[in-house]
């Protein structure tokens, strides 16, 4: 068998795991096998770069970042459907159909309504070749770059001359759990529904960050009568057969009489589906009598949304918890007892402020209904007052913080209650983990557990504590050896002069201020001197002149730079040596006198990776050029990149490679 035989086996044999899992949801091979294969193939590729093809799994993720979102106009507009939540109004929309059509044979296709972003696909000459949003219907974004990476969609459908598809690409409840758990730790917010977490994937101009979300895709429609079918339901059984993904739950209905029972029925199953669902589309089935019926200026006359409430269920309210965050606001959260809610036990849920509670009479030992926000968030929609026995009581907002007992304030204007102290137990702790978090210093193994031993023991008061830790005090806490105790001041000690300047500013937890608007900052900061050093109204002036930062959170910064607490925290950091790591490399180290290009996904956000390798006395190139000494391979590599390298003496190397070099930079 030739070298070209077994990569184009090797391809195939992927490609088929690939449907099994991802549209069939029937694996037959662990993941372990599976990243093994897929390892296979990219060291067969690594080593014979002229095999790759453009259909190959690993080339999924485009080589470099996209710097804009194409528009695309299609020809036949992706049209918004009516929506109904009523029984009424469906048997209305029955009615009109027959009369529109003369007759009341008529056949119908129910199928889920699935909660994500529409998305149409065109293949020519058997390959994929354009993704894009609905947009206003006639003008959408061009996201080929983002659905490539989506491994339900196949890259390749032999023997199709051209075919046009329409779908909906979505997020697994159980993958936009993991999601909001890395955003979280990064310090971002996390996804509020499946929808907005699909809709910002699509829209990455970065499709190594798409490819990490996990998206998923369903066909849901055929376009084009010439493909010779004269049904819906015949084409969507077409579409599977090619292998494109479909949800499988259509059901063919034949008038209001069965459309009903099975709308219900899929209500019934929708806790069930490891997708979310917010209702059902009825479409007419027949291609002929949708062109009879035609179109409104709106949606067409052939179809309509019935939307499902949102799941609800009712339990008690056991007690009204307030917690304290890092900015000193006490949010009140309400202890349930455990219930299943659209497939998941909920025991919590914010109540979010004092008003909210009053203005919705929610009180202590009431029955109370309760509903996921979006299908993710719950919160109590009502007390059921008509269940009250005079035992339920009130909630009053406490008049002292319930971590550290010190007074706390209502500002004039706002609804938060804020705890007043600045060394408040809970506050210090969620600043401190804040700090630590991926998005701002990344500093591993300082977990929740741990930095509630340090706190406690006083060993850490603030963020600038922990650069003072020696080896002796963590040997003292719990589930703490010597080897734990090395590897976290390793990393303590990484993170003093081993993170950009943005890093720093973003762990420090001003009002206002994430990563996007920290990374604004830079051009006005250099390092956490310039915080101290430089007049806090001027330097609100420069920032409000930067684009992307407004005079609210430029006054936030400097609100919060006059405070003498904060400029004391900074100026320790100063004294413990924390300083920004430069652009340029400026250090001897492992890697000096060599320099780096990144290609694919690595196990670390590309970012730290390459302030790693300028840590470690490397240069760190954006492309591969005459000099680059090594092109650092991840997951999906890029096929320019590595065309390049051929004609170069650049060495191709892989993560664990580059760990290697850099030895003790770690």
């Amino acid at each position: 068998m030739t070298v070209r035989e077994q990569y184009d086996g090797l391809v195939e044999t992927i490609r088929a795991h690939d449907v099994r899992y991802y549209v069939e949801d029937f694996p037959i091979i662990s993941d372990q096998e599976y990243d093994a294969l897929y390892s296979q193939l990219r060291r067969m590729e690594l080593e014979h770069p002229e095999l790759i093809r453009k259909d190959s799994p690993t080339q999924r993720v485009a080589p470099a970042p996209m710097s804009d979102l194409g528009k695309v106009t299609r020809k036949i507009r992706m049209e918004s459907l009516d929506n109904t939540y009523e029984m009424d109004d469906l048997a209305e929309f029955v009615r009109r159909v027959e009369e529109g059509l003369g007759e009341s044979d008529v056949t119908y296709v129910l199928e889920p309504k699935i909660d994500g972003v529409s998305l149409e696909l065109t293949y020519r000459a058997g390959s994929l070749v354009l993704a894009s949003t609905r947009g206003d219907g006639l003008t959408g974004e061009d996201v080929t770059h983002n659905a490539r990476t989506i491994r339900a969609i196949p890259l390749a459908i032999p023997d199709i001359r051209e075919m046009i598809v329409r779908g909906e690409a979505y997020i697994r409840r159980e993958d936009l759990a993991a999601i909001n758990v890395e955003r979280e730790d990064d310090g971002e917010e996390p996804f509020a529904n499946p929808r907005n977490a699909c809709a910002g994937s699509l829209r990455q101009l970065d499709p190594t960050v798409t490819a990490r979300r996990r998206l998923r895709f369903f066909v849901w429609d055929l376009l084009g009568r010439e493909n010779g079918f004269s049904s819906h339901h015949e084409s969507l059984e077409w579409v599977a057969r090619l292998g494109l993904p479909t949800h499988g739950r259509h059901v063919v209905c034949h008038g209001l009489e069965e459309i009903v029972p099975a709308l219900h029925a899929l209500r019934e199953s929708r806790s069930k589906l490891a997708y979310d669902i917010d209702g059902a589309v009825i479409k007419v089935d027949s291609y002929a009598h949708r062109e009879a019926l035609g179109s409104t200026a709106k949606a067409p006359r052939w179809a309509v949304a019935f939307k499902y409430a949102a799941e609800r269920a009712v339990t008690r309210l056991i007690d009204i918890e307030v917690q304290v965050g890092r900015t000193g606001v006490l949010t009140p959260v309400a202890r349930l007892a455990a219930v299943r809610l659209a497939g998941t036990r909920v025991s919590q849920a914010s109540l979010h402020n004092e008003d909210v509670i009053r203005e919705r009479d929610i009180r202590i030992g009431d029955l109370v209904e309760v509903q996921k926000a979006g299908e993710i968030i719950p919160q109590v929609v009502r007390p059921m007052i008509e269940h009250r026995t005079g035992v339920q009581e009130p909630f009053k907002m406490p008049t002292s913080c319930p971590s550290c007992g010190s007074s706390v304030v209502r500002l004039e204007g706002e609804a938060a209650t804020r705890c007043v102290s600045r060394t408040c137990p809970a506050r210090v702790k969620a600043s401190i983990r804040h700090f630590t978090l991926r998005g701002a210093m990344d500093i591993e193994g300082l977990g929740v557990k741990l930095i509630e031993q340090l706190t406690a023991k006083k060993m850490v008061l603030d963020v600038a504590d922990l650069f003072t830790l020696r080896k002796e005090d963590l040997l003292g806490l719990d589930r703490m050896g010597e080897k734990s105790a090395d590897n976290l001041l390793s990393a303590i000690d990484e993170a003093r002069t081993q993170r950009a300047m943005w890093r720093i500013i973003n762990g420090l937890g001003i009002p206002g201020v994430g990563a996007v608007v920290a990374k604004l900052m830079t051009c006005c900061v250099s390092d956490p001197g310039d915080l101290l050093e430089r007049d806090p109204a001027v330097l609100m002036d420069d920032l409000s002149r930067q684009h992307g930062i407004g005079p609210m959170i430029a006054t936030s910064v400097r609100q919060w730079l006059e405070d003498q607490d904060n400029r004391d925290v900074v100026a320790k950091l100063v004294t413990a040596g924390v300083c920004p790591l430069t652009e340029v490399a400026s250090v001897r180290g492992p890697l000096s006198g060599s320099s780096f290009c990144i290609t694919g996904t690595l196990s670390r956000p590309r970012a730290r990776v390459q302030e790693r390798i300028r840590a470690a006395g490397g240069e760190v190139h954006s492309s591969v050029k005459k000099d680059t000494t090594f092109l650092v391979a991840g997951e999906n590599v890029g096929h320019r990149k590595l065309e390049k390298v051929r004609s170069t003496a650049t060495r191709v190397i892989d993560e664990a490679e580059l760990e290697r070099m850099m030895g003790d930079a770690r």
